[in-house]
């Protein structure tokens, strides 16, 4: 059976490395397809939601790159609530790194991310 998933990840620059610490401002998101616990495709695509002047929220981008997991470090109450509106598990990254992230997604046993940052804006 071909089990078939696009993996987002916010990150820091266009090489798509390194997981961004704000979820929201994040300038890229990297997109990983993950099929049959092997990545088959990748890439980094220019966040142009409206925090950089562009249209509709974050998960919105996500959703429209065909999102269907993403792994971050952390994200406010309210997009998390959009990302479960939308269909798109949300899980708590366990590295900076964002190759690092896919191959435990790969392994399993990735903690879902429930809860908004408490500091809200501030990281």
């Amino acid at each position: 059976m071909n089990e078939i998933v696009k993996i987002v990840i916010p990150a820091e620059n266009e090489t798509g490395e390194t997981l961004s610490a704000h979820f929201g401002r994040a300038p890229y998101f990297a997109w990983y397809v993950v099929e049959d616990e092997q990545i088959t495709e990748d890439g980094v695509a220019k966040n142009t939601s409206d925090h950089f002047g562009g249209v509709g929220a974050p998960p919105e981008k996500i959703k429209s790159l065909g999102g269907e997991v993403v792994i971050s470090s952390g994200m406010g109450m309210k997009a998390i609530q959009m990302f479960q509106r939308l269909g798109i598990a949300v899980l708590k990254g366990v590295s900076m790194n964002s190759l690092e992230n896919v191959k435990a997604f790969i392994k399993g046993g990735m903690e879902e991310l429930t809860e908004g940052c408490l500091e809200g804006h501030a990281h």
